[in-house]
Order: structure tokens, then sequence, then C-alpha cells
């Protein structure tokens, strides 16, 4: 599942990384209570004695009551004696349920005791049913739901304006159990074989192919459609859709059926996800040399939805934005985003799919490991995206940025109830994960790690593993210690701060190497610090796209020796920062490796790598920010797009920083300094010869001048917004987000105004998301508060609210207080909405992560101690923890700052 929000800059998505947060970390949060976690809830899983071999399932969904009726015939062994079997079921009724042993009478259940707190239900016989096989047959109905999860409703507009509902399902992790009874445990595997009864003028579709469509006896408005039987498979995977939708289709070189679903009239803008499904399936089948199981795969893109989309085998579903591409109206990073996601969403048909995770525990392996090949696949159909590269801004440093808090988790989380499983749909497990994974990758070699995949694969496809499987068959493939060095990564949270020195001795360069864990709020203090078996690489300015040497540094401290390295030739360690780790280098190593950045003699990579560090050390206090301000100055000469993106992200969140003392003003100054003259460079328009990274850093530098008040990048904007509203010259896609961006936070009322007219008429999602992302830009106390009564509007769907309230927050210092306070007064109905779901947590996080003083960390404790969010637990401290590290690092560093600032004022720097 791709659980994905927005990037830094509005308008351009960022795979897979739930936020970037606000770090560091102060004694003050355990007197406040922040550091330990609630204890667990009890959890047991289901019983043993009773398991299903094949589930005959007919479902009958009413689109106007919202109600469903259900059949389930379930080939079920039962392994050991007893009178009763347990099943998770949530919000279902049963009507009636049996179980016949095989060539027996059917014995009927004469109770039905359910757990609702548990999700299970316990089905009582008045004999006891014996070992052997036998048909467990349960009627039931249940409701067609608005809570975007379980068997649920789905809104839609038909081109003529009506609105109507589709039927649709999300079952990840442990929603199943809301559209039948069933095991509802991702290691208890059976085939399935789906029948739905639907209006005959609707598309029903379901994992595996149509094999009969024949009418329903009692309606003739009515037709039963019955699909194949799947391969033996989890119940979070299974998956039906009823409802109006147009296709593309083609076929893969591998001969399998391929279609992406669309909203009824734009079957065109399904034609890009499609030509990258098609080459997607195959990349993956030589990738791993296991060819796709099914006949067909299709996509098909759900008004209404939570997550950005689901793996279900056969059929995954996305939300529109995650797969629609209009060739006329869609930005080139909406393009980026939904091959990412038809990259991730694929891998798992085999990684999750074929071979599934035994429990939850191991959920962070599916989801790192999908988004870790996302980006291998992407690479391979796109190399101009210098994806990679991307990578690291998009996900690497955001998961170090959740990872250096006390209130992180190790990446490996032993899950019970399932009210935790939504907790850790996080950047620890996506984002780490996939770092981790692509540190592995590296240190293995790609040769060794595909048979290594290819033997962990076939030895357990159609059934489940562990974390430590997959380590097994990649040290049987490449003779490295995996397990002993992967345990280090994914069983502790964290990761190291690399302390490096260098002395030259004759022609040869003396390195001296010290671990110790990075934490957001500065130097590790504690007595035991953890340790890590690194993977380390070092490259010299000789050659800088290539490792002089690599070692695995398994201990607190080491020395190595790099031959003929000339006084004069600067040394870098972690080169492409594929390590996950952060570097921390002696003044004198540091300043031999600053002229690489205004040279560009280090690789794009390691320059953001680099800066990066050194923002993170600012943001922990082991440095001066004034430092780090700087280095960012001696980017003026800088050209790709991923290092600038990077530069934007941090300056937001110094800029936010800086939102709370008086020379905010100063800041944006300095902003517009930085990103003026790579500006002046870019202009407005695309240029012969470009591509799409340029149309990436456009959109991105323009965006930044115009939120900073550049005035005649804010002229330019009103003009060609004033042009694009009078019909005169439409903006091409790429421009939208920073144009809107810019009018809006230097309008009034009546910009407010044509931009939700705009969103009214606007035909596409993506359109209207765009939009509303940039809605809480507007200044005016009066303006935001429309904002936030337009995020609860029928006109926003109920996935968007969140990032509608959240652009509020991180718009201005009165839209995050008006948000937070927006959040308190609609807390029942926010709530209601999304419990339960990861929506929850983003919205918390979005909301109050800007926040820098420290009463507010008590304030937002004390709300949610009085108003609690299960699935929310951790994010609620990790967000109680940064606004007192924001706190701290305010007070540390906002007046030298601020001195820095006003130096500059004084004598500018010469470029």
């Amino acid at each position: 599942m791709d659980c994905s929000p927005t990037y830094c800059f509005p308008g351009f998505w960022n795979p897979f990384t739930i936020f970037w947060s606000r770090f560091s970390r102060s004694r003050r949060l355990h007197s406040l209570g922040l550091a330990a976690m609630p204890e667990k809830r009890p959890f047991e899983r289901l019983p043993t004695d009773v398991s299903p071999i094949n589930y005959s399932l007919c479902l009958k969904p009413d689109l106007l009551d919202f109600t469903f009726e259900g059949k389930l015939e379930a080939a079920a062994q039962v392994r050991q004696a007893t009178n009763q079997i347990v099943m998770n079921c949530a919000d279902i009724d049963i009507i009636t349920a049996s179980y016949a042993p095989e060539g027996d009478e059917e014995i009927h259940a004469t109770g039905f005791n359910y757990q609702n707190e548990d999700e299970k239900v316990t089905l009582s016989f008045p004999s006891t049913l014996q070992p052997g096989t036998g048909t467990l047959k349960i009627d039931f109905v249940g409701e067609l739901n608005d809570k975007m999860k379980g068997f649920y409703r789905s809104k839609y507009t038909t081109p003529s304006g009506e609105v109507r509902y589709a039927a649709v399902t999300q079952f990840e992790a442990t929603d199943a159990r809301r559209a039948f009874p069933c095991w509802d445990e991702p290691a208890i595997k059976a085939t399935f074989d789906i029948s739905l009864v639907v209006p005959k003028d609707r598309v029903a579709l379901s994992n595996m192919n149509v094999i009969e469509r024949k009418p329903y006896p009692d309606d003739e408005n009515v037709v039963e459609v019955k699909f194949a039987r799947t391969p033996v498979m989890s119940t979070y995977l299974v998956a039906f859709v009823v409802g109006e939708y147009d296709f593309v289709e083609t076929r893969s070189k591998d001969g399998v059926c391929v279609r992406v679903y669309t909203p009824v009239g734009k079957a065109e803008q399904g034609k890009f996800a499609l030509e990258v499904a098609a080459k997607t399936l195959p990349f993956y089948k030589d990738y791993f040399n296991v060819p796709y199981p099914l006949p067909k795969i299709d996509l098909i893109a759900i008004a209404d939805f939570a997550a950005g989309a689901m793996e279900n085998w056969g059929l995954v579903t996305y939300r529109e934005t995650a797969l629609l591409i209009d060739p006329k109206n869609s930005c080139s990073s909406s393009r980026q985003w939904v091959a990412l996601v038809v990259g991730h969403e694929l891998a798992h048909q085999w990684f999750g799919n074929l071979v599934t995770m035994e429990w939850w525990t191991h959920l962070w392996l599916n989801e790192g490991f999908a988004s870790w090949i996302e980006y291998l696949c992407v690479d391979h159909c796109f190399p101009e995206y210098d994806i990679w590269t991307q990578f690291v801004s998009a996900d690497y440093t955001r998961a170090q940025e959740l990872d250096a808090l006390d209130n992180s988790h190790p990446i490996e989380v032993s899950v019970g109830h399932p009210s935790e499983v939504d907790e850790i749909f996080d950047a620890i497990s996506y984002s780490k994960g996939a770092s981790v994974i692509r540190m592995l990758h590296d240190y293995i070699g790609d040769k060794d790690f595909k048979k290594g995949m290819n033997m962990y694969l076939t030895k357990f496809q159609q059934k489940n593993a562990a974390t430590e499987d997959l380590w097994e068959s990649l040290e049987n493939t490449s003779g490295k210690p995996i397990a002993a060095v992967m345990n280090t990564w994914t069983k502790q949270m964290g990761f190291p701060l690399i302390y490096v020195e260098a002395e030259q001795v004759e022609d040869d360069r003396l390195l001296r190497l010290s671990q110790r864990k990075f934490c957001a709020s500065g130097p590790y203090v504690g007595e035991d610090c953890p340790q890590w078996m690194v993977p380390i690489t070092i490259s010299t300015s000789e050659d800088p796209n290539h490792a002089k040497l690599k070692i695995l540094m398994d201990k607190p401290e080491m020395s190595v020796v790099l031959k003929d390295v000339k006084p004069d030739q600067w040394v870098k360690l972690n080169l492409g920062t594929v390590g996950f780790y952060r570097t921390q280098y002696s003044s004198a190593m540091l300043e031999s490796l600053l002229p690489g950045i205004r040279d560009l003699s280090l690789p794009p990579v390691d320059r953001l790598g680099l800066q990066n560090d050194l923002f993170s050390l600012a943001r922990a206090g082991i440095i001066s920010t004034v430092e780090v301000l700087k280095v960012m100055e001696a980017f003026v000469n800088e050209p790709n797009y991923t290092v600038w993106s990077d530069l934007s992200c941090n300056l937001g969140i110094l800029s936010t920083l800086l939102s709370h003392t008086d020379f905010y003003e100063e800041i944006q100054e300095f902003v517009k300094d930085v990103f003026s003259p790579i500006g002046e460079r870019l202009g407005w328009d695309p240029k012969p010869g470009e591509g799409h990274l340029d149309a990436l850093l456009r959109g991105l530098v323009l965006g930044k001048l115009g939120k900073a008040g550049h005035k005649a990048t804010l002229e330019e904007a009103r003009r060609r917004f004033k042009d694009h509203v009078e019909g005169k010259q439409i903006l091409s896609a790429d421009l939208r987000s920073p144009v809107y961006l810019t009018v809006l936070k230097h309008g009034d009322g009546t910009t407010l105004d044509i931009m939700l007219k705009l969103h009214k008429q606007a035909d596409m999602q993506e359109e209207k998301n765009r939009i509303e992302r940039v809605l809480g830009a507007t200044l005016s106390p009066e303006l935001i508060q429309k904002v936030l009564t337009f995020a609860l509007s029928e006109e926003v769907r109920p996935q968007d609210t969140v990032s509608v309230i959240g652009g509020v927050a991180g718009g201005s210092k009165h839209g995050r207080k008006a948000a937070w306070k927006f959040i308190k007064d609609n807390w029942e109905e926010l709530y209601n909405r999304y419990q339960g779901g990861f929506l929850i947590s983003r919205l918390i996080k979005l909301s109050v992560e800007g926040f820098a003083v420290d009463k507010m960390a008590g304030e937002v404790k004390a709300f949610f101690e009085s108003h609690p969010a299960p699935s929310a637990e951790r994010t609620i401290q990790q967000c109680c923890e940064n606004i007192l590290l924001n706190a701290a690092w305010l007070k540390r560093d906002a007046e030298s700052i601020h001195q820095y600032l006003l130096q500059r004022k004084a004598s500018p720097p010469t470029a």
C-alpha cells in the first residue's frame, strides 16, 4: 500500500514519505511524560483449530440503500475437535451459520458471540466438530460504509452531473472482516471464488478474470458475475469494485492483459499509467526471474480513497491523482508520481502478494522493499528522471529526520492488536525500510542481490515469510553476514553519526572514524550507546564517482589508511549518500569539501547529502545554523533540481521556525537572494531541449520566489494568472502550483473567490488537489477561516480535507493557530471520519508540527489525553517532541541567525 502525502513544496508529491518532521530532543520530554509509549492492548491471534481452504463468496451490494447481502461457503479444515469457530467479523450481522462435515449432515450454529472490541465472532455449535474437512456456510448483511475502509461507497459524478456511488474495497491491514466473516490474518491463506450480483449496466471487477456473467433469477436488471479462482492468498489482498468505468488495455510482452479503468469519458487519462504498467511487469519478471502469476492485472482509479494506492492482487486500486494523467493538464511531477506509485504497487504483486509477511511485524519488509524497487523500476523506464537523486531527498533524508527522535521506533515493530498496525504505516516502515534495502543492495551488489531475491520468492511462493527468511536467502547468494549487519538496522531504532578526522601521513591519508547514535537533540548522552555495522564507502576528488575504499565499520572506532592521496585532494564519506548515517567532518575536511559545491566537482547526490547533514547537525545544536546558511550560499551555481528541492525544504523548515520571531522578513530576503539567480537563468517559459527535471526545477524556484514576495516574480505571476482566468493564455500545468501559490499568498478575498471558482469548475482531480494544497497560503484571518470551512464542505473529497487543513497550518503563523483551533473545534467530526486510519495521524502531524513554543507541547498532549486517538499515539508523541525541540532550536540560534542576516543586509556577499 502507498500512504503518500505531499512534498514540502505545494504541487509536488513526495513518494512514501509521511511528512517532513521537525526534530530535536529534550530532557523536558520526560517531565511532560512524552517519552513513554502507552501500554499495548492485550491481543490474541485467531485459534488454529479451524482454518479455511477456499472461500466461495457471493456479495450483492445495494448502491442506493448502501447495504450489501453476502453468502459465504468456505471449505474448511478442522484440525482439532471443537464446538466453536472463531473468525474475524466487524460491522456485519450474521443471519445464519452452519457447518457440514464432508459426507455428513449440516450442523446449525446455535449462537453468534460478537467480540466487537477484538473484531471477532465466535460461532457456537450444539455438537463437536470432528477433525477433517467440511463446509462452513454463513449468510450475512453489512453496510457500504463511508469510512474508506472495508466494503465502502465512493461518490462520483456522471458526465451529465448526476451524483452516484460505486461500491469499492480497501482491506489492508485488517478490514476484509468488514466485507465478510473471515480468518483475517496474513498467514491464513486460502483460494477465493468470488461472485458479485450487480446492476447489469455496472462494471464488476475482482482479483481474477470474469468466467461467467449470467442473468440473476429474481431481477432482470441485475446480473451475477463470477470470477476465476484465485491462487492461495491473504484476505487483505482480496478486492472487488462495482461502478461505472471506461478502460484502456494492452498486453505486456509476457502476454498479461493489462487494463487501466478510469471514470467514464476519461479513458485517455489512463494511457500513461497503462504504458508504465506494461513496461513494469516484464521488468519485475526479469528482475525476480519469476513470472507474474495471474492472467490479468487491472489498475483502477477510485474517487474516494484514503491511501495513495493498494496492491490488491490483480486489481490494484488508486486515488485518481495517483493513476490519471491528462496530456494537457497534468504537470511533470504528477507523471513522475504516477510512475512511482504504479512501480510500487506492481512490485507488491510478487513481494507481498506471491510471498506474504507472516505477521504485521514484518510489514516494513513489504513496504520498504516496494518503496526501494519502485525507484529501480522508474529509473529503468525513465532514466531522464534522475530518480535516485530524488530518492535521497524524498525518502532517505525524511526517514532520518523522523528516526533521530526519541519517539521513533525500530523498523521492525512487534505488532499485536490490529489498532497498532496503522501506526507503523509511516516513514520508518516505508522510507527507512527503503533506505536500508538500498544500502544492503549496494553492499551485496546487484548480481547476488537478484539471485537472493529469486531464491526467496521461489522458496516461499504462495506462502508466508519473515524478515529473517530474506536475510538467509541473501546470505546464501552473497556469502556476506547479512543477518548480523541488518539486525543492527532493523531491530534497534535510530542510526549513527560518523565523526571523521584526517591526517596526511606522507603520501597517504589516515582517517579516524567513530560512531555514536545521532539524536535530534544533540550529542548522545546515554550510558550504553547502540552500535551499528555500517557499510562505509570513501571517495576522493581524484575520482568523485567511484569508491576508493569500502569497509564495514563494526566497532565504535576505527582507523583506515587511504593510499596515494595528495594533500590537496578532498576525501568524502558515503559516496552517493547510500549509507544510512550522517557524517560530521573535522573543520579542515569540511573546508576542503566546500569548493566542490561551488565548482560542482562533488556529484549532485553528494552535494545534497553534505548540505542535508549540515542542516541536521545545526537543528540538533551540534553546529551553528549560521554555518549552514553560509554553506547554502555556496549553491549559487547549482543546476540540479533535487539539490534545490532539498535546499528549498530545509529553508522552508527554517522559515517556519523563524515565523515565531520578529525577523521573519529577513529570512525571506535570504531566500530571495539564494533563489533569484537560478530563477533568472530559468525564466518562465521552457527552452528548446529542456526536459522533465527542468520543468520541476522551474516550478520549484518560481514557487519559492513568489511565496517569498520576490517583486518581479509576483508581478509576472499576477499577469499570467489574470490571462489564465480570462482564458487568454492558459497556464501550463507545471506553472499552475507556483502561480496559484504566489497570487494567493499576496492576494485578497477576490483572489480566493476566483481560486474557489476554478476549483469548482475543474474537471480533473489533479487540478482540484493542486488548488486545495495552496489555499492555505492566504494570510488574512477571515480568509483562513473561509478556507478551513471549505475543507469540511462537500466540495472537498474526504481524503483531501487533510491536505487543505495541513496547507493552512503550514501557510503562516496565524494559519497554524487557526488550523489547530479548527481541529479542536471539529474533532468529533474529523475523528469519526478518519479514526483508525493513517489519515488521522497525518492530520495531527501537519497541523501541529510547526509550533515552537514549549507550552504548545503540553497543550497538544493534554488535548489528546482527553480526546484519545489510539492509532495516532506515536505520532502525537513525535509531534510534542518536535515542538519542544523547535523551541530549543529557536532559543539557541535565533539571535545569531538574526545578526547574520542583518550583517548580510549591511554588506551583501559577492557571488
